[in-house]
């Protein structure tokens, strides 16, 4: 029951957080552009399901993944797993506890290089557009 308060306390206080990072500009020039960050949100979870698909679909034919364990078996072949999997890529987690085998090895690294430069472009788009006084999309 403790531990029930507790884990709701923190979630309220991680979306207070978050509604405090979003609702307050506390700095002279703030470079937060809503419009650019639910572009950039959506574009990045679209590419994460297009790539949990494109793993879906390449494990039809072969092992993409495998359980990081010493016995490296095949991690089981459903498209959870491969959401899954997208997912730690993108936002360059890496578990570790899936490795990447066969094609999957160079998407994953595109779509790990996907995860770097699009939030890093759309930093560089809101920096220029605040010191600009422009927003350019």
């Amino acid at each position: 029951m403790v531990s029930k308060i507790l884990i709701g306390m923190t979630i309220l206080f991680i979306l207070a957080n978050l509604y405090y990072f979003f609702t307050h500009k506390s700095y002279k020039k703030s470079y937060f552009d809503p419009a650019m960050f639910y572009k950039l949100f959506f574009v990045l979870l679209g590419v994460t399901f297009g790539f949990a698909v494109l793993y879906y679909i390449l494990s039809f034919n072969e092992v993409v993944l495998r359980v990081n364990d010493p016995t490296g078996e095949a991690a089981e072949h459903t498209f959870l797993n491969m959401l899954y999997f997208s997912g730690v890529t993108i936002l360059s987690v890496g578990y570790g506890d899936f490795v990447p085998v066969g094609s999957t090895r160079l998407f994953s690294l595109i779509q790990a290089a996907l995860g770097l430069l699009l939030p890093a472009a759309y930093f560089m788009k809101a920096f220029s557009s605040g010191s600009n006084g422009e927003n350019n999309d």
